[in-house]
């Protein structure tokens, strides 16, 4: 497909990336003459220096002939005013990030109006992942399949954890009291694993299993690890994230303060969220965190602009004891020291946005009526946890599935029919309308036929 990206941040500059190696043909286009001279050194792709709100600059990248724009610049206005000259000069599809509150109860009027097709908010998109991972404190991350019938949970082993030390053809006969889930997927030195019948699971490994939300919270229940309940949480930095995780948080009844540094933000703060407490100061200052009670509050969040505070802030609050801890973190590189230093919960808006874009194109690439519902990239993109509906003609249907030749490193995880959520094994069928949720370590799937040879 051709795709042009308006602006060369960190968000354009991982997707540019992402979409070359699935194979697209990629323009980018930004302002700055030095971001186009380092990125084409880097990436096999076209760059312009110039406005993606100029015509001129937008019939350079031969927009008449493009397929999908995505407009990334850290300018709300820039992005719509870009998405709407780009559609009046033939582009096909246009997706704009919005992030502006203020836009947000008028967010389909200016859809329609400027011609967008689809419109992402990378920091309410995130403050929604913050509340659900609250659900599970001792989780890394959970995410959800098939209109919320299907999770995905991540947690570390510990030594006295009885799926620890036994194969995975042995699990449920040595543990016959444990509610079936699927272990779909194991990150263990870096790498991550499709687990196999003699796969064991050490203490340590990070491990993710799937089922319906009933089975999945017997399962961690029977673990020990049962749901705690959240009811005071303290951010630092007042960011926009902030204000929506904040917003959510406070219509749910819970106990919430943000520490922010600036007054003039603070003053805002408060200003627009009367159910919150608003602490003006530094969220790195130990003293500060004492003081207004660190110690005893269920969860901490750090949400502030700086990784490096961040990572700080969310190591003295889990060396604290504090139950809950998520660390924003915009760079990759940083995750494996988070994990190494016990930061499981790391929340990255730009990886959150990328993976909802992916979803987009791939699902404009790919027959309408086979495209990706939902996908969720794991570990730095290393596997995808990707969610299809299965189509009448397609050749797998009522085909069992131990006659299926599966991709290597794939794995059909779910199966939901008529509501009911199946693990499925060697006899099960994939029929016409089933949820399918399949994991897998080749990246660029965008139908479910690609899942078998």
């Amino acid at each position: 497909m051709q795709i042009v990206i308006i602006g060369g941040g960190k968000l354009g500059i991982s997707l540019a990336q992402h979409l070359v190696d699935e194979g697209h043909n990629v323009t980018m286009i930004d302002r700055s003459e030095t971001v186009v001279q380092k990125s084409m050194d880097t990436m096999d792709a076209m760059f312009i220096h110039g406005s993606g709100v100029s015509a001129d600059t937008l019939k350079e990248a031969d927009i008449q002939h493009t397929d999908i724009v995505i407009a990334a610049t850290m300018s709300d206005e820039v992005n719509m005013l870009s998405c709407l000259t780009a559609k009046r000069l033939g582009a096909q599809y246009t997706i704009a990030r919005i992030r502006d509150p203020e836009y947000l109860n008028t967010l389909s009027f200016l859809q329609k109006e400027l011609s967008i097709d689809y419109a992402i908010n990378p920091e309410r998109a995130t403050a929604r992942e913050i509340s659900r991972m609250l659900r599970f404190p001792f989780a890394g991350s959970i995410e959800t399949f098939a209109r919320g019938r299907v999770e995905m949970v991540d947690f570390r082993a510990a030594e006295d954890d009885p799926v620890v030390g036994i194969p995975m053809k042995e699990m449920y006969k040595k543990n016959k009291q444990l509610p079936q889930v699927l272990f779909c997927a194991v990150e263990r030195d870096g790498d991550i694993i499709i687990p196999k019948g003699d796969f064991i699971i050490r203490a340590g490994d990070r491990v993710h299993v799937v089922s319906d939300v009933e089975t999945i919270t017997r399962f961690f229940s029977a673990l020990g690890k049962g749901m705690s309940t959240i009811r005071s949480v303290m951010v630092m930095g007042g960011s926009r994230i902030a204000f929506y995780l904040v917003s959510m948080l406070v219509r749910m009844k819970m106990k919430v303060s943000i520490i922010e540094v600036k007054k003039d933000k603070a003053r805002r703060l408060a200003d627009s969220l009367p159910g919150a407490t608003i602490i003006e100061g530094d969220g790195t200052d130990q003293e500060l965190l004492e003081s207004e009670g660190l110690a005893d509050t269920h969860a901490f969040i750090t949400l502030s602009d700086r990784d490096e505070e961040n990572l700080m802030a969310g190591f003295y609050a889990a060396q604290r004891g504090v139950k809950k801890v998520i660390v924003k973190s915009s760079r990759d590189t940083y995750s494996g020291i988070m994990h190494n230093m016990g930061l499981d919960s790391i929340i990255s808006t730009k990886t959150i946005a990328c993976n909802d874009i992916l979803r987009v194109v791939r699902s404009r690439s790919s027959r309408a009526n086979a495209a990706v519902e939902r996908m969720y990239r794991l570990m730095n993109g290393q596997a995808e946890a990707l969610e299809f509906i299965a189509q009448a003609g397609d050749k797998y249907i009522h085909v069992q599935l131990k006659d299926l030749k599966v991709i290597p490193d794939a794995l059909i995880a779910v199966i939901v029919r008529e509501g009911q959520v199946k693990v499925p094994f060697g006899n099960d069928t994939i029929e016409v309308g089933d949820y399918v949720v399949v994991i897998s370590r080749k990246a660029g799937l965008s139908a479910l036929g690609q899942v078998f040879r």
